[in-house]
């Protein structure tokens, strides 16, 4: 009994100092708890559309970056609507977002409440689509040399066609930037080569095709009952050259007329593996979003940005989607 006695005591005076707890596991002083990592600041990002997957992939690396540097992200998409887009900007500038992203539905339309967030003291950004309208202030713009894209695409139409030439339509989508310096940089190349070449290429129209698969369906509907002898469409999305190719299988013309699409989203991809479209001038979303957060980033640190970043295009063929490990 006496031994009992004695063993409890001891038992009882080793857990009073601590017995079966190791520095690691002990419980710490009140305060000494690691504190919780506090954000550095949110970005507003507000996109053309989200619709479409080119974007969504750029909202989900700025979300994805910007977490990994310490920043939260409110993306939102615009719905191609100016207004909208605007009472978007004004929230940001409410919520007092250490930065603004946009990717501008219209750039002209935009100039006001760009100019408000300019006001607030808020850095804007523009990412894929720019605004380089005079009148307000840009950190930097981050986007896809789409003059560049655009001549490629003309390049790839010239190698489909061959030496046979011939007619060829333009889907657009005017509001936006981006694509007007696209459908520049690919009539300037289908120009140059007319001058020195046999084989002539003609633009006979330029229609509207919205960005989107309906739009671009009905587009190239359009210009085929116009121009029976069509023989080529560069589309300025891959949305509307997959409406594009439903309406040239609707009217029993896909082998007859070429599609060069842009951008190099995976169902675009799929589409000139399965000989649907001829190529792609792919971009790189992803690439886009990393470098607008570390453009934020050194802009909140006092550094000088380039007034822009054009990342280069590269021609995707049916022989890259052949190769493409990430397509059936």
């Amino acid at each position: 009994m006496k031994r009992l006695t004695f063993i409890f005591a001891v038992c009882s005076l080793l857990l009073s100092a601590g017995c079966g707890s190791s520095p690691d596991t002990a419980t710490p002083k009140s305060g000494s708890a690691p504190a919780e990592t506090k954000s550095k600041g949110t970005i507003g990002v507000s996109l053309l559309t989200l619709d479409n997957p080119f974007f969504k992939v750029i909202g989900d690396h700025i979300t994805s970056e910007g977490r990994a540097k310490g920043y939260d992200a409110i993306v939102v998409s615009a719905d191609k609507d100016v207004a909208k887009q605007g009472n978007q900007i004004k929230d940001f500038i409410v919520k007092k977002v250490s930065a603004i992203v946009l990717s501008p539905c219209d750039s002209k339309s935009i100039i006001p409440v760009i100019q408000e967030a300019n006001a607030a003291g808020i850095p804007v950004f523009t990412v894929d689509i720019p605004c380089n309208e005079p009148g307000v202030k840009i950190a930097t713009q981050v986007a896809t040399d789409n003059f560049g894209g655009g001549k490629e695409a003309a390049q790839a139409m010239i190698e489909a066609l061959g030496e046979a030439g011939g007619k060829v339509a333009i889907l657009h989508f005017k509001q936006a930037e981006s694509c007007q310096l696209r459908v520049k940089g690919f009539r300037e190349f289908i120009a140059s080569h007319n001058e020195g070449s046999a084989a002539k290429i003609e633009i006979i129209a330029e229609l509207e095709g919205g960005g989107a698969k309906d739009m671009g369906y009905k587009a190239a509907e359009d210009t085929l009952q116009a121009n029976p002898d069509l023989r080529g469409i560069f589309a300025i999305n891959d949305p509307s050259a997959l409406g594009a190719r439903a309406a040239l299988e609707k009217a029993g013309k896909a082998d007859q007329v070429t599609i060069i699409g842009f951008d190099g989203q995976p169902e675009g991809k799929q589409a000139i593996k399965e000989g649907k479209i001829y190529a792609d001038p792919i971009q790189f979303p992803d690439q886009m979003g990393v470098r607008i957060v570390d453009a934020i980033i050194r802009h909140s640190k006092g550094e000088t940005l380039p007034e822009q970043t054009l990342i280069p295009t590269k021609l995707y063929r049916k022989a890259d989607a052949e190769s493409d490990p990430e397509l059936k």
